[in-house]
């Protein structure tokens, strides 16, 4: 199926590795202009290599952290003096700490907001004018099933990322006759970095080991598996499509079943 993106310029955050990169993939498969950014580093410029290699589009990379208040308008610029407007935005970032509810601290609510709210509502606040005056955009947030359904010991990542879904839904029926849309996909267990990191903290504070974590957590799904990053990719790329503009306002789970109540 033709999604009707290629040519566009999407921007992706995380994207040095797992659903930031496998959603970078599969927008350059869709023959889209990628600008990534993470904090930068190796991992980034092979992203970059590998995507510009199999896929034969430009690909531009850009350093920085989504928790410094200075990166959302930093990463805007850079993105547009490199490839032009943007069309797609892809918002994602790294998770915050583990830390039980009765145990936060103030320093990582706030580094924790920036980075998972304000760079993201920031970046997204930079790119809409643009969007909306040419009448065509699209928003897609990476969030978390912890939105719909809070995770133990994810209170920062819980929290945050309620307050990004919540401007998002927001602004979605402010901007969608503009032909601009807006959602979110919330990813279960997918097989990424991040996710190995929870399992093996859960294994160290249970005693067990994290292959032992991740067979419990299996048993759990209905898929009987975790979920690998391409799955969630091929529906942001949906999310981004041309055919999906009445489509907006809408966070689905990516999760295998996981999540059993009705929305």
């Amino acid at each position: 199926m033709d999604l009707g993106i290629r040519g566009r310029t999407a921007l992706v955050g995380g994207a040095s590795a797992g659903l930031g990169r496998a959603s970078a993939e599969r927008l350059a498969a869709e023959g889209c202009k990628i600008a990534l950014w993470s904090r930068g580093g190796p991992a980034l410029e092979r992203a970059a290599d590998e995507i510009r290699t199999l896929h034969s589009v430009t690909v531009v990379t850009i350093a920085g952290d989504a928790a410094d208040p200075e990166t959302a308008a930093k990463v805007a610029w850079q993105a547009e003096r490199s490839l032009g407007p943007v069309d797609i935005a892809i918002l994602n970032a790294g998770g915050p700490i583990a830390s039980e509810a009765t145990q936060t601290d103030s320093a990582e609510w706030r580094r924790s907001f920036q980075l998972l709210a304000v760079t993201p509502i920031e970046l997204s606040t930079a790119l809409l004018p643009s969007m909306r005056k040419r009448g065509w955009g699209r928003i897609v947030s990476i969030m978390s099933s912890g939105i719909r359904q809070p995770i133990p010991e994810l209170s920062y990542s819980n929290a945050c990322r309620s307050a990004l879904q919540a401007w998002l839904k927001t602004i979605a029926p402010e901007v969608i006759a503009d032909g601009v849309t807006v959602n979110g996909v919330l990813p279960g267990r997918i097989d990424t970095a991040r996710v190995a990191t929870l399992d093996a903290a859960r294994a160290e504070k249970d005693g067990t080991s994290p292959a032992a974590v991740r067979a419990r957590m299996e048993q759990l799904l209905p898929a009987g598996r975790y979920g690998r990053p391409d799955e969630l990719a091929a529906y942001v790329a949906w999310l981004c499509s041309d055919p999906a503009r009445y489509q907006t306002g809408t966070f689905v789970p990516i999760d295998g079943g996981m999540l059993r109540a009705i929305p």
